[in-house]
């Protein structure tokens, strides 16, 4: 299929609230579409265009950026190649132009699979997955990494959804935030360190109307309940749509644009495990020995809708 985004794969599923169904698509192992009884949870784009700003792409082996693309471990210094010019950054790691292929598939899920090969400023075999499942409250996604070389290998994973309840402008939703600390930036983006939230404008943990703020910022200390941590976006009426995660996913990046097309204004919820620089502080970031595998899931959950 000659398509921007390669193959689409359609799920769908019927649960008691009704019909949820997903676009996934090969390049990225991107989200494309959700929705529950025809109301969207994602803000669609046409299967003739790239994802804008990223959305709903697979971010490996690192989420966000790099300063300089540069990054050193022990004796040794890496140059990755620079994908974002304007802030000479390396940024969203090295599979956000790959093509995954099908392992696995379903009317409800699809498993895709892509390999990090050895390359510049990463000279590390890393062999990864993504299942997306449709259940009864929206969608599950789990991705699986393995170092099949024979070094340990640095990994991060992030992702980069878009969020929406269709019907409702974006401007109007309440975001909120389970997050203790705000990572302050330079004009590059990159981190400066890391302060509490307290008494700041940063809070979010009792929810602020989306129309009136503008991020692009990452946030850590997240909270979590019983392994998983959770951040909603709530319409006027009551309904909600939220990304959930293992607190593996200690970090979350939100993006605020009104440049999605079709959209007067957009939000992206990101979780990950790892925040900016991640290849340079350690924060987050994970080495697998050969042979090493990590499984973390994460998920869009929807409440407050009624059957058809």
């Amino acid at each position: 299929m000659n398509l921007p985004t390669g193959d689409q794969f359609e799920l769908e599923t019927t649960t008691s609230t009704g019909d949820v169904r997903a676009t996934i698509t090969a390049v990225a192992a991107g989200l494309r579409t959700l929705t529950i009884n025809g109301i969207d949870l994602v803000p669609p784009y046409g299967e003739d265009q790239t994802p804008p700003s990223g959305s709903g792409i697979v971010l490996v082996p690192w989420p966000n950026r790099i300063r300089d693309g540069v990054w050193r471990h022990g004796e040794q210094t890496y140059q990755l190649a620079i994908t974002e010019p304007a802030r000479q950054n390396a940024i969203h790691g090295l599979l956000r132009y790959a093509e995954y292929v099908p392992v696995e598939q379903d009317r409800d899920s699809v498993t895709l699979a892509a390999t990090i090969f050895p390359q510049l400023g990463y000279p590390f075999l890393v062999r990864t997955a993504v299942r997306y499942e449709l259940v009864s409250d929206g969608l599950k996604v789990t991705h699986f990494l393995e170092n099949v070389g024979g070094e340990p290998a640095p990994v991060a994973v992030g992702t980069h959804p878009f969020l929406k309840i269709g019907g409702v402008p974006t401007e109007d939703l309440v975001l909120r935030l389970d997050a203790a600390s705000h990572l302050e930036v330079d004009d590059r983006l990159l981190p400066t360190g890391e302060v509490p939230v307290d008494g700041t404008e940063w809070d979010f943990r009792e929810g602020r109307r989306v129309g009136d703020v503008d991020l692009d910022d990452a946030f850590g200390e997240v909270a979590s309940v019983d392994g998983t941590v959770e951040h909603t976006l709530s319409a006027p009426d009551g309904r909600t749509v939220s990304v959930w995660a293992d607190d593996e996913f200690a970090y979350v990046q939100v993006f605020t644009t009104e440049s999605y097309p079709g959209e007067s204004r957009a939000i992206a919820v990101e979780p990950m495990t790892a925040p900016a620089e991640a290849f340079n502080s350690g924060k987050g970031l994970r080495w697998l020995d050969p042979g090493e595998q990590w499984e973390l899931s994460w998920g869009i959950r929807f409440a407050g809708f009624t059957a058809e």
